[in-house]
């Protein structure tokens, strides 16, 4: 199909979502300005979520982006809850101690996250009591836990990704009398999905990173020009110390056949990632929960078969590695995105078009046409266009949108084909996934003057 200009931009907006963080008194107080989000689909349904929260009872901002594989499930599952899981890892002993008052004698509770969401993103209503009582069993145990120092942010991070993939793990060993959620708990933890945070307070940026998305700072230079610095690294077989990580976790004997073919045991890309329990479960623990299950589960082919070469589970594990970053004037903005962005386009690239496109400053690149033969014609062309690239940057009003026109419309010279944009967006569902994955991005852009203020108090 010939999609037109209006069908293309139709098509890439339809999940766009941005938030500003509002001001006081004409001042904005919050090194955040705000975010801009947006999610292109290749599987049907997406199987990718995101995520973005006010945190209201500590200081600071929450961003994520998951990443899921074998269905959306679990994905779904932890875009809704993880942040619930830090955001309790993250509160004073008082805080807990009157939200568990509040439950115990029936008041309303103190509301800990306002969440910034797109109408698209769902939330399970079904599901909502049973994921309320772990999160309340969860903060308990910190109550009972007291030690009276306050938590480390690193720390609470890391607690939470664990202790939530711990609670996927036995809701679904538990079950559920109710049929419908009983079959969902399983569905989420035989399924999985990577995960990458940020949290934002002031000049603390930290960012929590499980499987293989990616979190990038666009930062300028003095000169104006962008440049792109990694605030989290892949878990994969790219990835030598992780490789040598899951090594060092199985006896010798099974060396060889730990990673084959760049995957977990032949068979799982990412080396870290919520639910995934045929990674994590003894083979009698799969067995029996796939046996007692309901039979949508015994008709799954994929819950059956067991994993070649399974001798010492775990295999996988959800625990984040943290980053801190110590925020600077020149960090300009945070892209956190799947794969499926760092698949087509390189971070270098993303700095300079996020950057040109905030700052609406172009730094001319010679134009680059590698070892093309062009003819003057061609160039004439490639020209006009950049002329025409210029004065047409603003129809974006959406810096995710416009990273995602680039990501799947970049032609060899590194400029936005509409035909290459209408071809790849117009592929049926069956064949978009062949050319792409699907692609969920959010760049948050910061406060410099709010940056420099903090840094000249300290």
């Amino acid at each position: 199909f010939y999609l037109t200009p209006s069908q293309v931009n139709s098509i890439l907006k339809a999940n766009e979502y941005s938030f500003k963080v509002p001001e006081f008194d004409g001042k904005n107080v919050s090194s955040v300005l705000g975010f801009d989000s947006n999610q292109l689909p290749a599987n049907a349904p997406i199987e990718d979520r995101r995520s973005a929260a006010t945190c209201l009872q500590t200081r600071g901002m929450l961003l994520g982006v998951f990443d899921g594989h074998a269905g959306c499930a679990c994905a779904q599952a932890v875009s809704e809850r993880l942040f619930y899981y830090i955001a309790v890892s993250l509160l004073p002993h008082e805080t807990l101690l009157e939200i568990e008052n509040a439950v115990e004698s029936g008041r309303a509770l103190l509301p800990i996250l306002q969440w910034h969401k797109h109408p698209n993103d769902y939330f399970s209503k079904e599901a909502s009591k049973l994921y309320f009582n772990s999160l309340r069993t969860y903060w308990q145990e910190l109550i009972d836990l007291n030690s009276g120092e306050t938590t480390d942010v690193r720390e609470a991070l890391i607690n939470a990704f664990k202790r939530l993939d711990n609670d996927i793990s036995l809701e679904a060993q538990v079950g559920d009398p109710n049929s419908f959620l009983n079959y969902l708990v399983l569905q989420v933890a035989f399924s999985g999905a990577t995960a990458c945070v940020a949290h934002v307070d002031g000049v603390d940026l930290h960012v929590a990173n499980t499987g293989d998305s990616r979190a990038m700072l666009g930062v300028q230079e003095e000169d104006g020009s962008w440049s792109a610095v990694n605030l989290s690294y892949d878990h994969n077989a790219q990835n030598e110390r992780e490789v040598e990580r899951v090594k060092m976790e199985h006896p010798k004997s099974e060396e060889k056949s730990l990673v084959k073919q760049d995957r977990l045991l032949g068979l799982l890309m990412p080396f870290r990632a919520f639910g995934d329990v045929k990674f994590k479960w003894s083979i009698e623990l799969q067995k029996r929960v796939v046996e007692s299950g309901p039979d949508q589960l015994n008709d799954n082919e994929y819950t059956k078969f067991i994993p070649p070469n399974y001798h010492t589970p775990p295999y996988l594990t959800a625990e984040p590695e943290v980053i801190h970053h110590k925020l600077r004037p020149q960090d300009k903005f945070l892209v956190l995105a799947t794969d499926g962005l760092w698949e087509t386009m390189h971070r270098q690239d993303v700095a300079r078009i996020v950057g040109e496109y905030l700052t609406g400053v172009h730094h001319q690149q010679p134009i680059a046409v590698g070892g093309y033969k062009v003819t003057l014609g061609q160039m004439h062309g490639l020209l006009t266009e950049r002329r025409a690239r210029i004065s047409s940057v603003f129809k974006d009003q959406n810096a995710a949108t416009h990273l995602i026109r680039h990501a799947v419309g970049n032609n060899e010279f590194g400029t936005v084909d509409h035909e290459r944009l209408s071809k790849m967006l117009s592929l049926p569902e069956e064949l978009a996934r062949m050319y792409r994955d699907d692609i969920t991005i959010i760049v948050v852009q910061f406060n410099s003057h709010v940056i420099g203020a903090y840094q000249n108090e300290e």
